[in-house]
């Protein structure tokens, strides 16, 4: 969900009246891209991050005050990881007088020496909430709840599933709101589950998004064959009980409701160790399917990151097969730190969903819950989905099995008529996922959405152009037409675990997945290395953002260095760049969305809550009413090398301040240097066009940034439009 949603709405009615209190995503780690080469998480023994997560709750009231968050608020640890070069990374979530926050997480960043070095914060600033009296009742806001839920028919709420008071500050303006669960027949079947968020005022939706996060579709029954699976002896039997995985169970569910799976489970149990026949007509086989992929998942998470489970505590979670009647699916749910996977149904001839692609893709779904928590709607849950199916491949390729080989099809064991659920090098092949970005992405099922970042890392890892993978055909294309080679799957995958586990949080789209993939990338291989410009590369390949300059070098993987001191490299003065073989300045008009254009929060929108100068898309940015920075920026933009070359843009200022001073601004920037400087006291009563003379980069290739900065009062919202360099 887009942060200028209809919440903001209060930015416009408040303006009007002089006083606003809305906030912004804001990412502080990322900012200058500086470098680590080589930095990667080590492990931890359980005792030892114990007391790493003590550390940071001891320190969380410091940190909060230090990030300037307010006496109601309290942060609580939530996990830590720390890098090999000793540098630290502590992830919070926060409360507002007691009240869960959600898109309140953050991650904050401390160097080697101890010292803080910046923040990755879901909705940054203090939190500014008129109160935690809500005017409805909790059986008020379950009835909206029910009333509004789109992704269940036949809604329901039950005893167990009362309306819990939060603050939801997903949005632009945090507000006080009820967090629903309803049942009913959806994707998942009869016991389908979804949270639906209601303003405690107005019962009006925020948000609604499914519960049951897994991959739609069934099973080949057993795809795993004749393999080693770890059980527990207990006197003459033994259960499957893995005690090398952190005592992971497989339950069999016998057929329990998805809305109560343990109702009628029971451990699988017997006097001798060997499991199953390979076939349905034994309840055990497809127990030892997921006993096997789990096992997998788990190895391939501690050997490849030093990551320790789901939560990175040593502990396994429970899963239980044969879950439901006819179930054409498989879940994670973080409330019971638990899976599920149904018996399919006879559209795949009753085939269980326990393929190893299907456990390593449930499996990661509580690896990023119990790290950037994306929320699973909008953008930010097509990213959900798509980290559980590059994992989920990235386990398939980790076992190594030859009788289900490693590819980049999603689900190609489960006896789908179209041959797999999804397919990675060629999203758009099942007629309904996306390929490439485009405007209405944060629209979009998550499934289909997810096809945009499973999209980035096939190139990414594998470039383009056609080969053989696994006995399956693939053909890596791209949006722009655009070919390079790739950096290969280990590292791909190496970058984007990074970027989940050190800067992702609750609120990143794809965008933002941009800028926390480029951190990693040159936290991992350096910030001029082939491997970041590949990256880069690939999120163009897929319409998202523009790639970086070609570094140059010919290696794609420098030596690592053992320095932990962060480097920077100073954008060039205009007497020093080189000759232009830059391209033209992209969607200035921002009628494509995002293309182009590199933002740090959802700044380019098409919202009816203000107006553009032409067209209806147009750039709005700050108007938060607290201490907040934004940036939206091009690169590589040839700047003609003839005549009087200028910048002309369209700007209305709209503010609650008064006077001439400049409190909140707006500065152009060109190749880092700020050539005009508009603030609050610029505010008009609409467009105004504004030229900037770039006769010093005339012939040259620039970036160009808009940079605003807010300070913590009065608000002051900045609209641009119909930007264009001639």
């Amino acid at each position: 969900m887009s942060r200028k949603n209809t919440l903001a709405a209060a930015v416009a009615a408040a303006l009007a009246l002089g006083t606003v209190t809305v906030m912004a995503t804001q990412s502080t780690a990322a900012a200058g891209t500086t470098a680590r080469p080589g930095t990667g998480s080590k492990a931890m023994t359980a005792d030892t991050r114990a007391e790493a997560i003590r550390t940071a709750d001891r320190e969380a009231d410091a940190v909060a005050k230090s990030l300037g968050f307010g006496p109601d608020e309290r942060l609580t640890a939530k996990d830590v990881l720390l890098d090999t070069d000793g540098a630290r990374h502590v992830r919070y979530d926060r409360t507002y007088r007691g009240l869960p926050v959600i898109g309140g997480d953050l991650v904050v960043h401390y160097g080697a020496n101890g010292k803080l070095t910046g923040s990755d914060q879901a909705h940054p600033g203090a939190l500014k909430v008129a109160g935690t009296s809500p005017k409805l009742s909790g059986s008020d806001a379950s009835a909206a709840a029910v009333r509004h839920a789109k992704h269940v028919k036949n809604a329901k709420t039950g005893a167990s599933d009362g309306s819990t008071l939060v603050v939801y500050a997903a949005g632009k303006v945090p507000v006080l709101a009820y967090r629903s669960t309803v049942t009913g027949d959806g994707e998942a079947g009869a016991g389908s589950r979804e949270a639906v968020i209601v303003d405690a005022s107005s019962g009006a939706p925020l948000d609604q998004y499914e519960l049951h996060q897994g991959a739609t579709g069934t099973g080949n029954g057993v795809t795993a064959g004749q393999v080693s699976i770890e059980t527990t002896q207990s006197g003459s039997s033994y259960t499957l009980t893995d005690a090398a995985h952190g005592g992971t169970i497989v339950y069999d569910s016998y057929n329990s409701s998805q809305s109560n799976p343990k109702q009628n489970a029971k451990a699988f149990t017997k006097s001798t160790n060997t499991w199953g026949n390979g076939t349905t007509s034994s309840r055990e086989s497809a127990a030892v399917d997921a006993s096997y992929g789990l096992a997998k998942t788990w190895d391939y998470y501690k050997n490849t990151f030093n990551r320790s489970g789901i939560r990175n505590d040593g502990k396994g979670a429970p899963a239980y097969v044969h879950v439901d009647t006819g179930l054409l699916n498989a879940f994670y749910d973080d409330d019971c730190f638990c899976m599920f996977f149904g018996d399919g149904s006879s559209q795949n001839s009753n085939t269980p969903v326990t393929a190893i692609d299907v456990a390593g893709h449930e499996m990661s779904h509580g690896v990023t819950a119990a790290t950037a928590a994306l929320n699973y709607s909008g953008e930010s849950g097509g990213l959900n989905e798509a980290t559980s199916d590059i994992f989920g491949t990235m386990v398939e390729f980790y076992a190594n099995n030859a009788g289900d080989p490693g590819d980049y099809y999603i689900g190609e064991k489960l006896n789908m008529s179209a041959g797999s659920l999804r397919r990675m090098d060629n999203p758009a092949s099942d007629g309904n996922s996306l390929g490439c970005w485009t405007s209405s992405a944060s629209s979009v099922d998550v499934h289909y959405s997810s096809g945009i970042g499973n999209h980035f890392f096939y190139l990414a890892a594998e470039g383009t152009g056609a080969k053989t993978i696994g006995g399956l055909a693939h053909n890596g294309t791209t949006c722009n037409s655009d070919t390079f080679s790739g950096i290969g799957r280990d590292k791909a995958a190496a970058i984007w675990y990074r970027a989940l586990t050190t800067y992702m949080t609750s609120t990143t789209n794809y965008s933002a997945a941009r800028t926390a993939t480029l951190q990693a990338a040159a936290d991992l291989y350096g910030t001029n290395s082939q491997e970041r410009y590949l990256v880069s590369k690939a999120w163009a390949a897929v319409s998202v953002g523009t790639a970086l300059p070609d570094p140059g070098t010919s290696s794609p993987t420098p030596t690592p260095s053992a320095s932990t001191s962060p480097s920077t490299s100073a954008s060039p003065s205009p007497s020093s760049s080189s000759t232009s073989t830059g391209t033209a300045l992209t969607n200035g008009t921002f009628e494509q969305g995002t293309t182009g254009w590199t933002q740090s929060d959802d700044d380019i929108t098409n919202s009816t809550l203000q107006a553009a100068h032409g067209g209806s898309w147009y750039a709005w940015m700050m108007g938060y009413g607290t201490s907040a920075i934004e940036s939206l920026s091009q690169s590589n933009i040839a700047v003609p090398a003839t005549g009087t070359p200028k910048l002309t843009l369209w700007l209305k200022v709209t503010t609650a301040e008064s006077g001439t001073t400049a409190y909140d601004t707006l500065k152009v920037n060109v190749n880092g240097t700020t050539l005009a400087t508009y603030s609050n006291a610029n505010a008009s009563s609409g467009y105004v066009q504004k030229s900037i003379d770039l006769s010093a980069y005339k012939g040259k290739s620039v970036k160009l940034e808009f940079a605003g900065a807010e300070d913590a009062y009065l608000a002051t919202v900045f609209l641009l439009d119909d930007i264009a360099i001639g």
